[in-house]
Formats: structure tokens, sequence, C-alpha cells
């Protein structure tokens, strides 16, 4: 094969998407942690399936227009660290060939090199040893091969034969990965992504492992997003989907104008455009007002309205909602568990997002809660490494002030909300709120889902793990042996405040007690209680 078009490479891209969704399951089992809440896999899947989803509706012979499609669904979908990454990855792909109707095996080489350009430049301090290093060599090995031959299955197939090489050596590189025996989960989904690339190339079938659709998938997260809503945050009842052929005939489109046009129709708008389509996602109180403006520039393709307000009441049986006036300026963070959310709501948080451990939120969802509000000004408070780089990515996309404030854990949210002052700018905010949680320490009590040493801890399966900043230093069959442990590791004579949130695995009387223990070995820490109700974690404690 010496020429790619976009209607081939559009099939490679479900081919690739399909192949990971298989293995979804496998990367989460990658994760050098063995707590239940590892998601590379889960994150990489979903980000890829809303990918291939935008290919699917926006694919054209055209192959920059196609790439573009990807990049701009990866981009929207994104979720935790490795699907960010992989949304930068293809995104500098697509604007290295945004003018190219095919690529030959030069110019696809130098599309991969062009999304790893873009990604290198997207991470702050890019780490070896990870899925940036098996695009890296991968594409190297590329732009190589592509020196001596005008093959394009010939390329593909030194190309991932290099990222295989690659990713067996990222635990030469990242030495926990060595010490627990497995290959970096995020190298091995993006493996499975060039697989399918490749078998959708030759011809080949992947090995079949269930029958969902990417529909399926894309449907299934639309409602659990649904579910963590609540009906009194609905603003503009009718979500409102819309896709429109542009015609030369019409009026001319400018993306940015049409936008302007639609935005004091509701909220949680998103415009994106190429050529020859333009497609709108609007909460709106007048869905035909937005028919009516698309009908401007071309004829209607898709229209899809929901009720936003009778779906959700009937989902979780709650009245139908009243309107929420909007706020000058809003926290907006993210949390597992009833209790905890509702804690960081009392303290100053504007709006919780559900989710932060087996179900990072991807940009879109942060874009649309911060819109659901309507604020002139956002922070955004993730209190998840692994949000953190989405939440990056949805701040450059709002239309309003907004700053992320990097929590990494919920101690450190909460610590960071009550040094929030509405009278400082958003960037002066963000100091301030990053200043405050500096001293808080952050421990947590999981159970391991594997057997597995780390640091010269063994950990076996079903057992709990203390972890003090991050760090495993215990696992033990106890779960109050754990948490002692961790209190033990972080509590000292300078603590003067130490916060129990205790989970759905955990009790009253469990909480107590610990708050029994640390009176008696440092009596003058202050303790606090909560019930957290969040899963996973038995405890989490948070020293100050």
């Amino acid at each position: 094969m010496k020429s790619l078009d976009g209607i081939k490479f559009a099939e490679m891209v479900q081919m690739g998407a399909h192949h990971l969704y298989q293995n979804a399951s496998y990367v989460d089992s990658l994760n050098v942690f063995p707590v239940p809440d590892g998601d590379t896999g889960t994150n990489m899947n979903l980000s890829m399936t809303g990918g291939a989803k935008e290919t699917e509706q926006h694919t054209s012979a055209h192959i920059g227009k196609t790439a573009q499609a990807l990049s701009k669904g990866l981009l929207m979908g994104a979720r935790g660290n490795s699907g960010v990454i992989l949304s930068q990855l293809f995104r500098g792909f697509g604007k290295t060939i945004e003018k190219e109707e095919t690529v030959d095996a030069k110019k696809l080489a130098a599309a991969f090199q062009g999304g790893v350009d873009t990604a290198y430049k997207a991470v702050m301090k890019p780490v070896e040893g990870t899925i940036l290093t098996v695009a890296r060599e991968a594409a190297a090995k590329g732009v190589e091969v592509a020196e001596t031959t005008d093959d394009i299955i010939t390329l593909m197939e030194a190309f991932i034969k290099e990222a295989q090489a690659s990713l067996n050596r990222t635990p030469d590189m990242l030495p926990v990965l060595k010490e627990v025996g497995v290959v970096d989960s995020g190298g091995q989904g993006l493996l499975f992504i060039y697989e399918g690339f490749l078998a959708s190339l030759k011809g080949e079938a992947l090995p079949e492992k269930n029958d969902a659709t990417l529909d399926d998938l894309i449907n299934a997260e639309h409602h659990r997003v649904q579910d963590f809503m609540n009906t009194e945050d609905i603003v503009f009842g009718y979500c409102t989907e819309i896709m429109v052929r542009l015609e030369a005939s019409k009026a001319p489109f400018n993306e940015e104008e049409f936008r302007n046009e639609l935005d004091p129709m509701g909220d949680s708008l998103l415009v994106i455009s190429d050529d020859e389509v333009a497609k709108v996602h609007i909460h709106t109180e007048t869905p035909g007002d937005v028919l009516s403006a698309g009908q401007k520039y071309g004829s209607l393709m898709k229209i899809k309205v929901d009720n936003m307000r009778e779906q959700h009441s009937a989902i979780v049986n709650e009245p139908t909602a009243q309107k929420k006036e909007k706020v000058p300026y809003a926290i907006v963070t993210i949390a597992m568990g009833e209790g905890i959310a509702t804690l960081l709501k009392s303290i100053g948080a504007s709006y919780v997002i559900e989710g932060g451990q087996t179900m990072n939120p991807s940009t879109e969802d942060i874009v649309k809660a911060v819109k659901e509000i309507g604020a002139e000004r956002v922070l955004l408070v993730p209190n998840n490494k692994n949000i953190l780089m989405a939440a990056d990515q949805a701040a450059e996309l709002l239309d309003i002030e907004a700053a992320v404030v990097p929590t990494k854990t919920i101690p450190q949210g909460m610590a960071a909300i009550l040094a929030f002052n509405p009278e400082l700018s958003v960037e002066d905010n963000k100091e301030a709120m990053t200043a405050g949680f500096a001293h808080v320490k952050t421990g947590q009590v999981t159970y391991a889902v594997r057997d597995t040493s780390i640091d010269g801890v063994e950990i076996r399966k079903d057992d709990y793990m203390a972890l003090a900043e991050g760090k495993i230093v215990l696992s033990t069959p106890g779960m109050m042996d754990a948490a002692k442990e961790v209190l033990t590791q972080l509590v000292d004579e300078d603590a003067e405040i130490v916060t129990i949130i205790y989970g759905e695995d955990a009790t009253s009387d469990q909480a107590n007690e610990l708050a029994s223990f640390i009176e008696e070995h440092f009596a003058d820490a202050e303790v606090e209680i909560i019930e957290g109700k969040q899963s996973l974690y038995p405890f989490i404690l948070s020293v100050e």
C-alpha cells in the first residue's frame, strides 16, 4: 500500500478503538499499585471511544479532515492522564496532516512524530518508561524506516515491532515496573490501538471478546454521568444536539461567530467544525431556536433533543427541578462519596463532580459542570493526580477566567477550598489555595487486588494497605492495623488537627477507635471525624 486516505484511516481508528476496548481490563490490571481503582485501561478506552465515535460521524476521504475529527473527539472525551496524553498524541498527528488528502509512508511517519512532539510539550515533566516513551521510540523508528520503504504496511509493521520492544523496555526505565513485574499500562494501551491500526490495514480480524458497540459505550457513559447530577442543577432543560452539513449556497460559516450566536441560548455549549460539517451540543430552553440558527448555514443531518428534567427525574425518582441562580465566582471540585461531597459543599465548593477514583471525569464533564453553573470565574480543584491534566485541558477550553489548583487528594482539596478568598483574582486565589494545602499530609487505607511487592513491602491479595503520602508502608490482613500504621507514619508532635474520613466499608465505632488511638499517642492533636461514605477506601486521613 503506497497511499492512505481518510476512509481507510477511519477504519483503522475503529479497529484500534475496538481492540483497546477488548483489552481494557487487561490494561487496568497492569497498574503498578494493586489498588482497586487502577483505571488506565478504562480511561484510555473511554477516551478512544469518544475519538472513534467522532471519527465515525465525520469520516471524509480527505485524511486530514478525518484525523481532525479523531483529534476533536479525543480532546473532549479525554479522561485521566493516560487519556489526555492519548488525545495530545493524535492532536499533533492530525495537525501535521490537516491539509493532506492522502498520505504516503513518509507523511504518515511524520504525523506520528508530530503527535509525539505535541504530547511531550503538553506534559510538564515527561517521565520515560511510560506511554510517552513507547510513542516516541515507535515514531522515531517509523521516520527511519520511511527513508527506505514506500510501503505503508511495511512501515507500520516496523513501527509496531519497535512499539512492542519499547514497551518491553519500560521496566528497565522505571524501577517500580520492574519490581512489580509489569510493563507500563499506558504504553500497553497505546500498543493495542496501534495493533488495531495494522490489522485494519492488512484486512485481518482481531479476536472477538464481546458484542458491545461504540454506541453502547457512549450511552452507558452518558447515563453514569447523569446519575451523578442533581435534578435541581439543570438550568436549561433540553439537551440539544445538531449536525449541520455546511453548504456554499447558505450564509458563510464562521465557527466563532456561530458559537457567539448560540451562547445566549443556553449553556454547556460545544461547537466543533471542519470544512463540511458543524456539530453543536447545547443545553437550552429553546431547541427550536438552535435548529433555526443551524439551518442558516446548511441542512440538518442529525437532530437530538432530550428533556433532561423529565429524563433525570425518572432516573432518580425526584421531582422536576427549579432553576438555580448563576454565581459570579465558583469552585468546581471532584470527590467520591456522598459525605465528602456534602462536606466540600459546606466549606465553599459550588459544584462537586462525582468521581475521582474508579471514575475519572473527562475534560468534557468538567467543562459541562462549569457551564451548568454559569459562573464568570472558576477555580478547578481536582483532588486526584490522575485528573490534573483533564482539568488543565478543561481550563483551556473554557471561555471564562479559569485556573486549576493542583490538589491530588481530598485532604488537600479541603485545605485549598478553605483558603479561597472571593475578593482575590483567579490567579491570586490559585496561589493562595495552593499554599493553603502545602502543609497537609494525606493517609489512605485500601485493599490489594493482587499479590505483588513494592518498595520492599510484600503485598497479598485482599490485604489492607496503608498508604502514607501515596507510598505503601504496610500490607496487613487487619484494616485497623493498616489505619493505625498510617497515623503513626504521619502524625508527629507538630500535628494540630487530624481528620478521619471513614467510608462505606468502615464504621463509626472503628473511626472512634482511631480517634482514641490518636488521643493516646498524640495528645496535643485535635481529632475530627467525618462520615465520607466513599467506596474502596475505608479510611482517608488528613494531618495538618
